[in-house]
């Protein structure tokens, strides 16, 4: 049986765009036995956590992608981060672009894709091939091996002859073609409000919108045997789907909170400066000697802060009580930590927990 992975597709949150939730692009790419599905929300990560929550529930491989939309005339480019540090920089690349423009707007330069390009998985996808010859060399020569050439289907009558000069773009300028079907919605049914859609979004009525529209109602997701008949006369372009499908190790179930990086002080790591100021807070606190029991209990909230990785925090906390108190703010822990033996000895709280 042929794969096939649909790798862009856009959901509801590439907003008056996409005419389907993400939830519903992962349902349909598994009930059409697809090999996987990657959402490319335009500037926008928006989609992908409802996308990977439906596929855990449907166990079906879901890719985090993203549609690169540029200001400088650069073609569209899909990107699909490797693995979790691959993620954080394209984090970091649409952050860039979004603090450039106004709000709901996002500003890249190809020059900004490729200097966040590690990890990546590049798809350039233009309407024209020779438009793109230039960014096509640009990108393979910065990460080769990770660059393909995305074309899909118009269903105007012309497409044997289109694509076959995409074919020939792609072998000159030494990149893979990736076949894709430019997916706006799961199901055909949905062409109306994608149409609707397009509508709000250009400010004119269905009636008057004509060729505006799409054509047909083509862009939905479709089974891996159609796509193959499809993209007969290039196979590999099917085959280069899964391909990249099963270089992607990268899941949001990596994802876990981050504390700020937070300085050490005159110690080698967080725990080992909270580990040395709660000391020499306890000297202050208890000049006569610190009580058996209040040892006891530092010892074991270090240990518990240690194995939590909370130390980080509580230096944050220490420093603002430090700074409040340096300029005459009145400023006192309260709630469970007045029970702690280590805040009490940072200064944090100032009733004896004991």
């Amino acid at each position: 049986m042929t794969g096939y992975a649909e790798l862009s597709a856009l959901s509801n949150f590439s907003f008056l765009r996409g005419a389907s939730h993400p939830d519903e692009l992962v349902f349909q790419a598994a009930s059409l036995e697809q090999s996987a599905v990657a959402i490319t929300d335009i500037n926008s990560f928006a989609g992908i956590v409802r996308g990977h929550v439906a596929a855990k529930e449907a166990k079906f491989p879901f890719i985090v992608g993203v549609r690169l939309g540029f200001a400088d005339g650069t073609p569209d480019l899909l990107a699909y981060p490797e693995n979790r540090a691959a993620y954080g920089r394209l984090s970091r690349l649409l952050t860039r672009g979004k603090r450039r423009a106004k709000k709901g707007a996002c500003h890249l330069t190809l020059a900004d894709a490729l200097e966040f390009g590690e990890g990546q998985f590049f798809a350039l996808a233009p309407d024209d091939p020779d438009a793109a010859i230039a960014a096509l060399d640009e990108i393979r020569n910065a990460f080769p091996k990770r660059l393909w050439l995305a074309a899909s289907r118009r269903f105007d009558g012309a497409d044997r002859a289109r694509l076959n000069h995409f074919a020939d773009v792609a072998a000159r300028a030494r990149v893979p073609l990736l076949a894709t079907n430019n997916v706006l919605y799961h199901s055909p049914r949905r062409r109306p409000l994608q149409d609707i859609l397009h509508c709000i979004r250009e400010h004119v009525t269905i009636d008057r919108a004509g060729r505006a529209l799409e054509a047909n109602a083509e862009r939905h997701l479709k089974a891996p045997a159609e796509m193959a008949q499809l993209f007969a006369d290039h196979p590999a372009a099917i085959e280069e789907t899964v391909h990249i499908a099963s270089r992607i190790r990268f899941s949001l179930d990596e994802l876990r909170y981050e504390y700020p990086e937070e300085t050490s002080g005159e110690s080698a790591t967080p725990q080992e400066e909270l580990e040395r100021l709660a000391a020499l807070g306890a000297k202050a606190r208890y000049p006569n000697g610190v009580p058996q029991k209040v040892a006891a209990a530092i010892e074991y909230e270090l240990r518990l802060i240690g194995e939590l990785s909370y130390a980080p925090y509580f230096l944050t906390v220490h420093d603002i009580v430090v700074f409040a108190r340096s300029i005459g703010i009145l400023c006192q822990g309260r709630g469970s930590a007045a029970n702690s033996a280590v805040c009490f000895c940072l200064g944090v709280t100032s009733v004896d927990p004991d």
